[in-house]
């Protein structure tokens, strides 16, 4: 079924979910059942001043209409099947505790303790969850790396067909596609070599639930040929913030499997306000999808035209396929502020405080701006307004360098499994008294949720002066028992 067919059009203008809302939402009934809040009418009135009475109307659990999560009929049932054919899965489900629980269940559905998996070493924390849950141990590949920008690319096909060749007990490939600044892999070549050893490839694709729905955007992880896809549909479609989707293909990973995993990482009480959003985010870019999304890429192109004109600012574009570098996301906007002779960091602290404008994610060298189908002329005209304002109070001639990220440079090796390093016995030590020892902690500047170090880890000099770095500049640090990095757990040897 092409996605262009009159009978695809038909059924997906249909939402089964938030129909059955809504038909549930004005329907009469003396509540005896959960939540406690009773359909809103016990809600605080300083909660009812933020989000008015109809949400907590909608507020329902696993009434008979709506089915449940777990063993899904009625409507979400219905609602996950028009899902997998919008988003051209054989399977999809509906995910109520982010990506990051599709993510974990995809390592557990595939792999079991001792089974090994590749995976690339700029993955998502959730990854090493999945690990630790798992018991797979992980084979690491470094990304390419693009030392102008500070930034890991993709992993390349003569990497991956060379850990494949020379390991035995793959069960799985795990990858990232897109980045989180939009940088893509050659995702149809890792399919392939994937494929000649009969595994499965597991993609983290949190960034890229728009793809298949504009030719100009990078083609989607299964269109290309991956067998599983992880999905962020809160991320850059319209869903509420934590909802995701999971989509399967082929016969490599057995559906069972997911929907068993699915248990272990997601609640027995599912929001049904979060699965309706699914399913109305479905049908806008089902139905819109190529309108919205070339009104997108207009507003993306106009950034990218008038930020490229302000001096000592550039904008990360492909110019031409290179290692690591297969495709970029044009709706992801990455911009260089190392002229302006402060971090992104400090840029993102005056955009917030003085020129209201918040970047997605800010680095040392650069930031990076999400551009969707939510976004306005107006917020890219003051955005660009920003950066000029930005650019007269600062600029340097000089040619600063920053610091780039130790765990692409010089990665740290690992000693234990996650797995084995999460259960083992620790001790506190000092920050300085760590380096060497093996890392007991999950550490990373959040976003974008990449480990500086994990479980299993030899701590670094390098990793620890990074960290040290980022939170002196303002940055986030996730994971650390202490919050001050004045101490770390490592594993008793």
């Amino acid at each position: 079924m092409t996605i262009s067919s009159d009978s695809f059009f038909y059924r997906q203008q249909t939402t089964p979910l938030i129909d059955a809302l809504i038909t549930l939402k004005n329907k009469p009934d003396a509540a005896f059942y959960v939540p406690g809040h009773k359909r809103g009418q016990g809600v605080s009135d300083r909660l009812l001043s933020l989000l008015g009475k109809t949400v907590f109307q909608a507020d329902l659990p696993e009434l008979p209409e709506l089915g449940n999560l777990f063993a899904p009929d009625e409507a979400i049932k219905q609602a996950q099947l028009l899902a997998s054919e919008a988003f051209g899965a054989d399977r999809s489900w509906f995910l109520v505790n982010g990506s990051t629980c599709g993510v974990i269940a995809a390592i557990v559905a595939t792999c079991r303790p001792g089974d090994k998996i590749i995976v690339p070493r700029n993955a998502h924390q959730s990854v090493i969850m999945g690990l630790i849950i798992s018991g797979a141990v992980p084979i690491f590949l470094n990304p390419e790396y693009d030392a102008s920008w500070d930034l890991p690319l993709s992993i390349t096909p003569s990497a991956l067909e060379a850990a494949l060749r020379e390991n035995s007990n793959v069960k799985a490939v795990f990858l990232v596609y897109p980045t989180y600044h939009g940088v893509c892999g050659d995702i149809q070549t890792f399919a392939a070599i994937t494929h000649r050893y009969n595994i499965p490839l597991l993609v983290d694709e949190a960034h890229g639930a728009h793809f298949r729905f504009h030719q100009a955007l990078p083609p989607s992880a299964l269109s290309m040929g991956a067998d599983l896809s992880v999905q962020s549909t809160h991320k850059v479609l319209s869903a509420m913030t934590q909802a995701s989707m999971l989509h399967i293909q082929g016969d490599r990973i057995n559906t069972q499997s997911i929907s068993q995993a699915l248990q272990l990482v997601e609640s027995t009480s599912p929001s049904y306000l979060l699965l309706a959003s699914l399913d109305g985010a479905r049908q806008q870019i089902a139905l819109h999808g190529e309108r919205l999304l070339t009104q997108t890429i207009e507003l993306s192109k106009l950034a990218v035209e008038k930020i490229n004109k302000i001096d000592n600012l550039s904008v990360l574009e492909l110019t031409e396929k290179r290692p690591g570098f297969h495709d970029l996301d044009i709706t992801r906007l990455t911009v260089n502020v190392t002229g302006l002779g402060i971090t992104g960091l400090e840029v993102d602290d005056i955009f917030r405080e003085k020129l209201e404008v918040t970047a997605e994610l800010p680095m040392l060298s650069h930031l990076a701006f999400i551009i969707s189908i939510g976004n306005t002329k107006e917020d890219i005209n003051k955005l660009i307004d920003a950066f000029k304002t930005l650019n007269n109070y600062f600029c340097s001639s000089s040619n600063w360098l920053f610091s780039s990220s130790p765990h692409l440079l010089n990665p740290s090796p690992l000693k234990l499994s996650p797995r084995d390093a999460f259960f083992a016995p620790k001790q506190t030590v000092k920050i300085e008294q760590s380096i060497g020892k093996i890392s007991g902690e999950l550490i990373c500047p959040y976003p974008p949720g990449i480990p500086i170090l994990m479980p299993g880890e030899i701590i670094t000099s390098e990793a620890i002066a990074y960290l040290i770095k980022i939170q002196e500049l303002g940055g986030m640090i996730s994971g650390c028992t202490d919050s001050k990095l004045k101490s770390m757990n490592v594993v008793i040897n």
